[in-house]
């Protein structure tokens, strides 16, 4: 039987309660704002501000959707069935499609044991759509459900999931397609892959009980520069039942220590590498790739076989395109690729970067036998892209402009006391730091930290340095300091953090509070 992580631990469910994640229930059809103990001299979720900004936006067709989420098992593959939560009775759960310029309306019912939220990840939507339980809404309590309703203003690739708890860690994820009506690009097929690192439900494990363990687990070792002082990450054993030491993982790319979870499964799509999910398409097609990466502690690092990948869009923006063998994706971060498809039967491979396991998917023009499941590409080999070495499209740059104001962000906290925060606090939804609409705002993040940390900034993209993409999620190194400027053009209270759901779970967020 296969054990599982170790390495430390959550805030438990009473400190979950303190931070404001498990408010009250959200009644269908009213709007779902939580009050967070005032606004506090900022815009309200609800407010004037936020209202008038919806209905700036372009209010088209209407898309229509019922989703329910509730308890299920579901077979991985290679004959691996687990008892978790999902959107229906598949993961990722049913894609979502709409158009840019449109209206979203999907309504949510809980049949969960808990209180639950949907977050609409990348998207500039109105505040009090954006499911941040004890900031922006009220959860959904279990047998209720809530209708999010919301323009969507920009064309991309995106995805949903809860902003509850640890739930984002079971099978609670769907991609969120907003088809561009004046496509520029031309392709021929398209394929959305979803990448995610699996544990719920396997031998007993869920995100709670890892987190627990992670905790007790650093207790035993691992020091607070963020593993044993080699770039190895060296882990602690955990004394949870079924679990274990994780093996030293270290990724130069990442700046050392690769993850926290010794994960047993890899998924492309909800399947396994040994029973992967097959893409059939015809020699020369040009097939749009949308990968998305839904884990919630491990990079992937990408690649098709025998094919070279130009990608196109990061984050749903635009870049100027750019021919690679791999690419890396952290943590919340989306990217488009196109190829052009060979004969043959090639993988599309997920590696777990820093560590030894792949997920995988086949891509099918021809008949054949599919190489084996451990094969590995060579264009894994190399260095892959990352978004640093991209550069935005004309049509989305910023324009130039000094920033009106610096919001300076401590990334804090150590592997020994799993204590991760923003300026050595943990989340507290009464604590904001100030913009101010029309301003141009420069977050500068500081990495205190001997970990790598993927940062996700709610309803707004940033623009990278020097005339990099626009993102809405971007890796920061350990010991390192990335500045992002964006432009305050979407009031309300909007949450920043890691997306590494153990560090947020842990208490690595904040919110930006628009003045009222």
């Amino acid at each position: 039987m296969r054990s599982l992580p170790a390495r430390r631990t959550v805030l438990g469910a009473a400190a979950l309660t303190a931070t404001g994640l498990t408010a009250g229930c959200a009644d269908r059809g009213r709007p779902a704002t939580a009050d967070a103990e005032g606004a506090g001299g900022h815009v309200r979720p609800d407010g004037p501000e936020v209202r008038a900004a919806e209905a700036r936006r372009p209010h088209d067709r209407t898309r229509r959707v019922r989703l329910t989420a509730t308890r299920t098992r579901l077979a991985l593959g290679s004959g691996v069935t687990v008892p978790t939560w999902a959107y229906g009775d598949r993961i990722p759960g049913r894609e979502v499609r709409a158009t840019a310029g449109g209206t979203l309306e999907l309504t949510l019912a809980n049949h969960l044991p808990a209180a639950t939220s949907v977050h609409w990840h990348g998207l500039a939507l109105r505040n009090d759509m954006d499911g941040v339980p004890g900031l922006t809404q009220r959860e959904i309590r279990p047998g209720a459900d809530f209708t999010y309703r919301f323009a969507l203003p920009d064309p991309g690739t995106y995805w949903f999931h809860p902003h509850s708890g640890l739930q984002r860690d079971r099978g609670l994820y769907a991609p969120l397609i907003v088809e561009d009506p004046r496509e520029p690009l031309r392709y021929d097929r398209e394929w959305v892959v979803v990448l995610d690192d699996w544990l719920d439900g396997v031998d007993g494990a869920t995100p709670e009980t890892v987190l627990a363990a992670l905790r007790r687990g650093m207790d035993h070792g691992g020091g607070a520069d963020g593993g044993d002082g080699d770039g190895t990450g060296g882990h602690g054993s955990g004394d949870a039942p079924g679990m274990h030491g994780m093996p030293g993982t270290g990724s130069p790319v990442l700046g050392g220590d690769a993850g926290d979870v010794d994960y047993p499964h890899h998924l492309v799509n909800g399947r396994t590498r040994t029973d992967p999910e097959t893409f059939r398409a015809k020699p020369g097609d040009r097939i749009r790739i949308r990968l998305i990466n839904a884990g919630g502690d491990t990079a992937y690092r990408v690649a098709l076989g025998g094919h070279r990948m130009t990608v196109t869009h990061t984050d749903g923006y635009p870049v100027e395109h750019t021919a690679t063998d791999a690419l890396l994706l952290g943590m919340g971060e989306r990217y488009d690729v196109l190829v052009t498809a060979g004969d043959g039967v090639f993988p599309l491979t997920a590696l777990a970067e820093g560590r030894k396991v792949t997920a995988r998917a086949l891509l099918r023009t021809a008949p054949g036998a599919a190489p084996p499941a451990a094969a590995r590409p060579r264009e894994l080999s190399g260095t892959p892209l990352t978004a640093g070495r991209l550069t935005a499209a004309d049509a989305v740059r910023l324009a130039p402009r000094e920033p009106d104001r610096t919001v300076t962000l401590r990334l804090t906290g150590s592997m020994a006391r799993y204590d991760w925060g923003i300026g050595g606090r943990q989340y507290d939804p009464r604590r904001r730091h100030p913009v101010t609409a029309g301003e141009r705002v420069r977050l500068r993040f500081v990495n205190t930290t001997g970990m790598w940390h993927p940062m996700h900034l709610h309803g707004h993209t940033f623009a990278l340095p020097d005339g990099g993409p626009r993102k809405d999620t971007a890796i920061v190194l350990p010991g390192r300091t990335l500045e992002v400027d964006f432009d305050a053009d979407n009031p309300g209270l909007w949450l920043v953090h890691c997306h590494n759901v153990y560090h947020s779970g842990s208490g690595m967020m904040t919110v930006l509070g628009y003045r009222a």
